[in-house]
């Protein structure tokens, strides 16, 4: 076997027909964009490159035959926050062979002692923990945009190289084909909040995206800032890009946010399905792809909706915020009849009560995946990501994937 490190134009084409060489015959894996894939590894378009480093490595057998890949990085300020300075692994594919997957393993091990890593994380994404991030184990059923999907026996790959289980992460989906409204519970509590005096709900508008941009800066960073531990301030600038890119298929009225007396107190962001449109375009984007784009997006192609990310201010959690959100969410549903299933993703085994909003929305758990940790010192002490959360002071949970 041959491991080659990704460093020429031809080398990394190659790195993005590992999947597709794999999958060819799964009609459920949906190819992404190869210049969404591209960018990741672009220290001109990746801001992780500012405290870190990445690079990935491709596979070949004895007849130059492409059999896996894999990808290496670490992020100081994550890497330093854990017991053990810890890096990252990703993109992994692998034919059904141990040897194939220990060698690549192997080599993205030893590229992270190299520079003073004592564990690693996998597979997750070198960036945000909103895409490629987790290893499917259970729901192997359409993947949303930005949800990972794998061969089934990765699992066993992993597990039998030594990684532990540090964390689930569930996905919950409601059909909202048929019945467009929360059980009747839900729906008391989001009304009874709906109308305290005080509050206000609006929805994204990019007629004025600057104050949507600093609200939810202000909300983010606010409720996710007692998370030392996993926690990067959000910038406008980031978020300025984020919505840029996801302007051509976003819905301004799948995000929303609440207010107290001007204060904005809680958002919560959920997105069409992309995926249900890159399922036609194999990774490309040229002139056709563009057409066939448009196309589908116009004839709502897209009739799933996923949840990615939400948040509420502490001093307003447990105020049942979230539950007037998700009724002003249907409200949308009620109105725009083309979508059908909204998916709620992630939320780790750490984080009961966001379990339970989804729960009580009708919302039934549909995919597992797996974060894995391996510990390069097979003496050092495993500890679960919730088990070191219940030694940490109490902390509110607003509610986040991760």
């Amino acid at each position: 076997m041959k491991l080659i490190e990704v460093k020429t134009k031809r080398q990394r084409k190659e790195f993005l027909k590992v999947p597709k060489k794999l999958y060819k015959d799964d009609n459920t894996w949906v190819c992404p964009l190869n210049s969404q894939i591209e960018n990741i590894f672009d220290s001109q378009k990746n801001s992780s490159f500012k405290e870190g480093n990445a690079s990935r490595w491709i596979l070949k057998d004895e007849k130059n035959k492409l059999i896996g890949r894999i990808a290496a990085f670490y992020i100081k300020r994550r890497a330093d926050v854990n017991r053990q300075p810890t890096g990252g692994i990703g993109f992994f594919e692998s034919i059904d062979n141990k040897d194939v997957a220990f060698l690549l393993f192997d080599k993205a091990k030893e590229w992270l002692k190299e520079r003073g890593m004592e564990a690693m994380d996998g597979p997750i994404n070198f960036g945000e923990n909103d895409s490629h991030w987790g290893l499917l184990v259970e729901g192997f059923t359409h993947p949303g945009f930005g949800m990972p999907y794998n061969k089934s026996y990765y699992h066993e790959l992993f597990e039998a190289y030594g990684f532990k289980n540090y964390y689930y992460q569930y996905s919950y989906h409601r059909d909202i084909s048929v019945v467009k409204v929360f059980p009747d519970r839900f729906m008391k509590i989001a009304d009874w909040v709906s109308k305290k005096p005080g509050y206000r709900f609006k929805h994204f508008s990019f007629k004025d995206p600057e104050s949507f941009i600093a609200d939810m800066v202000e909300i983010y960073n606010s409720t996710w800032a007692s998370f030392k531990e996993d926690f990067t301030p959000v910038e406008p600038d980031k978020l300025r890009e984020s919505f840029k890119k996801a302007k051509l298929f976003m819905d301004e009225e799948l995000i929303w946010f609440a207010y107290f007396k001007k204060k904005p107190v809680s958002f919560f962001i959920a997105l069409p399905d992309l995926n249900q449109i890159l399922k036609h375009l194999n990774g490309k984007l040229n002139l056709w792809s563009i057409m066939k784009f448009f196309y589908y997006k116009y004839t709502h192609e897209m009739t799933r909706v996923r949840g990615i990310v939400a948040g509420v201010i502490p001093s307003y959690q447990n105020s049942g915020i979230e539950s007037a959100i998700f009724k002003h969410f249907f409200e949308v549903f009620r109105r725009k009849t083309y979508y059908k299933e909204l998916e709620l993703s992630w939320v780790g085994d750490y984080n009961p009560k966001m379990r339970a909003i989804y729960e009580a929305i009708g919302a039934i758990q549909a995919k597992t995946h797996i974060t894995y940790r391996y510990l390069f010192d097979p003496n050092a002490e495993f500890i679960r990501y919730k088990d070191e959360l219940d030694k940490l002071p109490e902390k509110k949970e607003p509610g986040r994937k991760k």
